[in-house]
């Protein structure tokens, strides 16, 4: 792997950890556009490399969140197990929809997230 493209993945990963930790989001808010915009992923493979190292933050970010006592566990859970069912569903869905779609459809969310976040 070339050394600039192991510098914008390093990048992007920074910027979602900063995000992650920041906002609480789980980064592929800002990692799935970079990937995308910035190093040329379909939308699929962004989505997938994306939960992979989402996987690595979330357990990071929970652990210095612990430490400054902000976890619930119990009410993780109760969020965490739902989600399973609704990332499983998510996935069989992705599988089924164009590319294109997906992307369409991702952008607007975050269009919605904006106007929501601005209007609050």
């Amino acid at each position: 792997m070339p050394a600039s493209r192991t510098v914008k993945l390093a990048v992007t990963g920074t910027a979602a950890g900063l995000f992650s930790g920041l906002f609480g989001v789980g980064g592929g808010v800002v990692m799935v556009p970079l990937l995308v915009l910035w190093l040329s992923y379909d939308e699929r493979t962004a989505t997938g490399t994306s939960l992979a190292a989402i996987v690595v933050i979330a357990a990071m970010a929970t652990i210095a969140q612990g430490a400054y006592g902000n976890v619930v566990v119990s009410k993780g859970v109760l969020v965490g197990i739902p989600a399973v069912g609704g990332a499983l569903l998510g996935t069989w869905l992705q599988q089924r929809v164009r590319n294109e779609t997906i992307g369409l459809l991702f952008a607007l969310l975050m269009v919605a997230v904006a106007v929501d976040l601005i209007l609050s």
